[in-house]
């Protein structure tokens, strides 16, 4: 239980008046924890409030709080913080069921009823006041700029008209009643009824999110393959840059996302794979590259064990080259038009994967310790691979790459897939929330995705493989036996998966032109996306740093 933070004549004053340091002090142990926090390996120096937006609720107000984090070392960052206030039954309700929720307890009024400071994307009244200020077009006025609404009129016939016809109705009288999406995620989401979502930005930067800018290109496109955008929140300063605070976009029906569905799909391939042991090491897969495997026919033992998956693999190379077409195609708006590779960009390239691998292995150096035993021999392997890890992205430079630089996801693997049950839909166009805005807006190689989506499918299989001896549901002697099964489905899911955007993907000429070119990029990508998972698991999740850590062996050695 969090300890009482002060005794207030109202809660409003813990955000302007003197009280406010108080709450600005509580505020780095609140943020550290928090999912979308991304500045858990620095160490904050302080959090303050730098501008408040009140919402108007019925019981009151919240605020859309803008906290400035300073650390140590390093650029501060903004994050934005809803804040409202509870008490009686819910406070208690919120400190019970929604713990993580609560920042602060309060004593507030002049009865010093005790109370709550809270996190307001808990609060169903506070989503359905943005919902209402996009619909209405308001502005929320803050201190030093105010945030504005925006939404598509043509969705007004997904709820019922209040009285005056002027927006929508309340909560839950229209099917829109708003419901937050729990789990690990970098932002928050809500979902109201079966036909929204809003995706509010916690980490704020200065200009448009790649998710509300991609996103409104391809509906103008026509790309059926991603919710359509419906509106935006943006804030507008009185001087500076506007900021993206949150998108709405309309809700996709859907059986989840394509990263637990394959897992699911893995479950029952490791149920049968035991039995065929004998059979995965003869196959000769590590003496062939991802490229050669696309030309080689499956044999028997993969149909066998990876089943209708391998559709499903086929149809998401389509749909991802189906994307990059439409990004690929010719603007008018520069933000969009494709561009040539040129030696400037390749070195640019080559010393930001330089700058990369330095950081991770460095890491990786100082935390060898931190990660499973079974892990730490690998460990010592792929430091010994550094020098080959270079050689492999120095080979982008100095020489010539017929492609075209483009418009890319970003972020792409199978979490930021919705299966429908019969298809796929593509969402989350951020980018890497690590890396800065500017960074995320540039245009790259097509295959950047392509090779996201190639680990991504290399982490469910190990994933899959690990979470089956976390529990116990294998002995240790069958999942050793279990591994080069999980490596057998990876290479196999992969090969159909590039093989089937490498088809559709040729129809404009946005990828390298010759097989070496192409290999070379590809390759590098991949590289890349191992080296930049070997830093993240080390400083979020030390226990999976043995996927990373396989994926660089492997694709250095095999």
């Amino acid at each position: 239980e969090r300890p009482l933070l002060t005794v207030v004549d109202e809660w409003e004053s813990l955000l302007r008046g003197a009280a406010r340091a108080r709450l600005e002090q509580v505020l780095p142990g609140y943020l550290a924890p928090r999912r979308w926090f991304a500045g858990k390996a620095r160490r904050i120096r302080g959090a303050s409030i730098q501008e408040l937006l009140p919402v108007s609720l019925p019981s009151g107000h919240a605020y859309l709080c803008f906290l400035q984090v300073t650390y140590d070392e390093g650029a501060p960052e903004t994050y934005l913080l809803p804040l409202a206030f509870a008490a009686g039954e819910r406070a208690a309700t919120l400190a019970r069921l929604e713990a993580t929720a609560v920042v602060a307890r309060v004593r507030a009024g002049a009865a010093q009823e005790e109370g709550v400071l809270y996190d307001a994307v808990f609060e169903p009244a506070f989503a359905s006041a943005l919902l209402d200020a996009m619909w209405r077009r308001r502005r929320l006025k803050g201190t030093r700029g105010e945030v504005a609404g925006a939404m598509a009129r043509t969705y007004g016939a997904l709820w019922q008209e209040t009285g005056d016809g002027a927006g929508p109705a309340a909560p839950g009288r229209a099917g829109l009643r708003p419901s937050l999406l729990k789990g690990e995620q970098s932002n928050s989401n809500v979902v109201y009824g079966d036909g929204l979502m809003l995706k509010l930005f916690r980490k704020l930067e200065p200009g448009v999110n790649p998710d509300l800018e991609v996103g409104r290109f391809l509906n103008r496109r026509g790309f059926p393959h991603t919710p359509a955008v419906v509106g935006y929140l943006e804030y507008r300063p009185q001087r500076g840059e506007s900021m993206t605070v949150g998108v709405l976009k309309a809700y996709v029906p859907n059986e989840g996302d394509a990263w637990q569905y394959t897992l699911d799909s893995l479950g029952h391939a490791f149920e049968h794979a035991l039995s065929w042991h004998a059979e995965v090491e003869q196959q000769p897969l590590n003496t062939r590259t991802l490229l050669e495997l696309t030309q080689q026919q499956r044999p028997p033992a993969a149909e066998e064990m990876i089943g209708t998956y391998l559709e499903s693999a086929r149809l998401l190379g389509c749909r991802t080259a189906e994307l990059h077409l439409l990004l690929a195609a010719a603007s008018d708006d520069p933000a969009f038009a494709p561009e040539p590779f040129s030696a400037l960009y390749q070195r640019s390239l080559y010393q930001s994967m330089r700058n990369l691998s330095g950081r991770a292995f460095q890491l990786l150096d100082r935390r060898q310790g931190a990660g499973p035993e079974a892990a730490r021999a690998e460990a010592a392997r792929v430091l010994e691979l550094r020098g080959e890890v270079l050689r492999r992205f120095r080979l982008v430079v100095g020489r010539t790459i017929s492609a075209l630089r483009t418009r890319t996801h970003g972020d792409y693997h199978l979490g930021q897939i919705l299966y429908t049950g019969k298809d796929f839909q593509v969402i989350d166009f951020e980018g890497e929330p690590a890396r800065p805005l500017s960074e995320r807006r540039l245009k790259r190689s097509p295959l950047s995705d392509v090779a996201g989506m190639l680990r991504s499918f290399h982490y469910a299989a190990y994933s899959a493989l690990l979470d089956r001896e976390a529990r116990g549901l294998v002995r240790p002697e069958d999942a050793a036996a279990l591994e080069p099964w999980a490596r057998f489905w990876y290479r196999w899911v992969a090969a159909t998966f590039l093989r089937a955007y490498l088809v559709r993907a040729a129809e404009r000429g946005f990828l390298p032109g010759s097989t070496e070119e192409l290999h070379t990029l590809l390759d590098a990508h991949l590289l890349e996306k191992a080296v930049y998972e070997l830093g993240y698991e080390l400083n979020n999740r030390p226990a999976w740093v043995v996927i990373p850590i396989r994926g660089i062996l492997q694709l250095v050695q095999g």
